[in-house]
């Protein structure tokens, strides 16, 4: 059976109806940290593991669905993005394999960028609607990771690239574009934010980090 995106239907169990919403706003891209796509996908459809996503791409380019859109699948656990603090229910999930050590293919990025095309246009969304789940789950959370190419991406309007703004207040404005941490979690922040737009950056904060947050903020904050 062919599903929604062109994909092979491999249907998971672990979904249920969305909560307190009737359709996503959000796209949370994964990395599977597994040694095969198979071994994901399987996974994901196993009722005692008690996760899924909507989508799992494999390295060779190949697409399973194992959650229909309108459906809420299990893949963000706890976290929040702005005013989103289910992101389960307003998001769809999207699986990448990879082990998180390894370069994403070139045929694996090309069926995302298809994907999300089609989810766009199904949904009415556009690039700020695109996050990782290290974006959305501060402190817990790393994948897609540093190999995943998110300027690509950007560069075909699926995703969003900052500018260097004149520095702000970091922390502030990171609540302004949609991230949510706890005390004691400031160095996390800092972590995911390089992991997703500097992610060879080291050391402390800098105006490089504060200038990028800004332009995040001015141009592109979240929903309250």
């Amino acid at each position: 059976m062919i599903g929604e995106a062109g994909a092979e239907v491999w249907p998971s169990l672990n979904c249920g109806a969305r909560r307190g919403v009737e359709r996503p706003a959000l796209v949370v891209l994964h990395y599977t940290a597994m040694q095969s796509a198979e071994a994901a996908r399987d996974w994901l459809c196993n009722p005692e593991a008690e996760v899924s996503a909507h989508y799992v791409v494999a390295g060779d380019g190949r697409l399973w669905q194992l959650v229909c859109e309108g459906q809420r699948a299990w893949h963000a656990g706890a976290g929040r993005w702005g005013a989103i603090t289910d992101v389960n229910s307003g998001s769809i999930g999207i699986e990448i394999a990879n082990t998180g050590t390894q370069p994403f293919s070139e045929p694996q990025m090309a069926r995302v960028e298809r994907l999300l095309r089609g989810i766009f246009a199904r949904w009415s969304l556009g690039p700020e609607a695109v996050l990782g789940h290290s974006d959305m789950a501060i402190g817990r959370k790393i994948d897609p990771g540093r190999r995943f190419d998110w300027k690509r991406l950007a560069r075909q309007g699926l995703a969003l690239w900052p500018e260097v703004a004149r520095p702000g207040d970091f922390e502030a404005d990171a609540r302004r574009f949609g991230y949510g941490w706890e005390a004691g979690q400031e160095q996390a922040l800092l972590e995911a934010v390089r992991m997703r737009f500097r992610p060879w950056a080291t050391g402390p904060l800098d105006d490089v980090d504060r200038g990028l947050m800004a332009d995040l903020a001015m141009r592109w904050p979240a929903p309250i």
